[in-house]
């Protein structure tokens, strides 16, 4: 049997308006790639869609019918049953796009071929508004070299402020992901930023691809990114912030290579301001005490990783600010970005 080059994952719950779209993506380079639909317990039509397209492509496509437990129980189960090389997560109402995924898995062959497969595969992602046919294109050509493998002290630029690599633009290889042992809480939103962060120290060989893959699809109310869903979900954040928090600590990110130090020294430091706005959006006794017991279990566990923190994500003029105008001035800086891409 012919080695599966990738295995795109499809968690999908009440997915029948989008799902077909995400399916028909993949088939570009379904004799060289595996498609495992995860069914979360739907109460639609996602399970008969799917199992109608596991019947017409069986050598390409499984079907996982399992009790509602959440994205990320989709995703640990899509990881537990993969055979390609390559593992993406694609969300049921996104898409890959249609003529870079073969460009994409052109190249992961050619590795392989000349037994050059690097740890983690970087590519571009777009958001895609489509009620009003808006997008934006997050691109990491200033901070990676093009089309080279390549090490994390090889980094052209640092990543700043809120940029990072999300989960939309990493495809890692499979057998990474399993030594690192990621597992995704169930029943937990955000929780793709545990799975862009917990695999990345046993990554050593990178490569960049300057073109989109991935289509992030924006526009439902029920979508987990909107404003107002992280402002009510603030502590499923909170959650995911310790979560992160408890992987590595201070003094094991300090023992790792300066470029990987650098990159995850910044992502924590993003998240924790991401968490922080959300728990600031709202201005009660619970919120308040809620990061201050963030901040209080942090300072208990890990008193560097504290202080850091403290003074990369906290900010000197923000952290003097009464609670009330904190949030303020935090929430207008994450509207700002919102409007530039459209999460609404």
């Amino acid at each position: 049997m012919k080695v599966k080059l990738i295995t795109f994952a499809i968690p999908a719950y009440n997915s029948q308006a989008y799902l077909e779209n995400a399916i028909e993506s993949l088939l570009f380079v379904k004799e060289r790639a595996e498609i495992i639909i995860i069914n979360d317990g739907s109460t639609d039509d996602t399970l008969k869609i799917a199992q109608e397209y596991q019947k017409k492509y069986p050598e390409t496509i499984k079907v996982v019918d399992k009790e509602n437990a959440g994205h990320g129980s989709g995703v640990n189960k899509g990881l537990e049953l993969a055979s390609g090389l390559y593992y993406k997560v694609v969300d049921s109402d996104d898409w890959l796009d249609h003529v870079n995924i073969i460009k994409f898995v052109d190249t992961i062959e050619r590795h392989y071929q000349n037994a050059n497969l690097p740890d983690l595969y970087v590519l571009d992602f777009i958001y895609e508004r489509v009620s009003d046919n808006t997008s934006f294109v997050r691109s990491y050509q200033e901070n990676f070299p093009t089309n080279i493998i390549f090490g994390w002290d090889d980094i052209k630029k640092s990543f700043k402020y809120s940029k990072t690599m999300l989960m939309h633009a990493q495809v890692f290889k499979t057998s990474v992901l399993r030594e690192s042992k990621v597992n995704l809480p169930e029943n937990t939103f955000y929780v793709d930023n545990i799975f862009a962060f917990n695999p990345l120290p046993y990554v050593k060989k990178i490569y960049y691809l300057p073109f989109v893959l991935y289509h992030y699809y924006i526009g439902r109310e029920d979508q987990s990114v909107t404003f107002s869903n992280i402002t009510k979900r603030y502590q499923q954040q909170i959650r995911v912030m310790e979560l992160l928090l408890n992987e590595f600590s201070y003094q094991e990110i300090m023992g790792m290579s300066k470029g990987l130090r650098r990159y995850i020294k910044h992502y924590l430091s993003a998240i924790m301001i991401i968490t922080q706005m959300f728990t600031t959006a709202l201005k009660t006794k619970e919120r308040k005490r809620h990061l201050k017991r963030l901040w209080s279990n942090l300072k208990a566990n890990d008193p560097k990783m504290y202080r850091f923190l403290k003074y990369r994500s906290y900010n000197v003029v923000v952290n003097f600010l009464p609670w009330r105008i904190k949030g303020f001035v935090m929430v207008r800086g994450y509207q700002h970005l919102a409007r530039k891409i459209k999460l609404g």
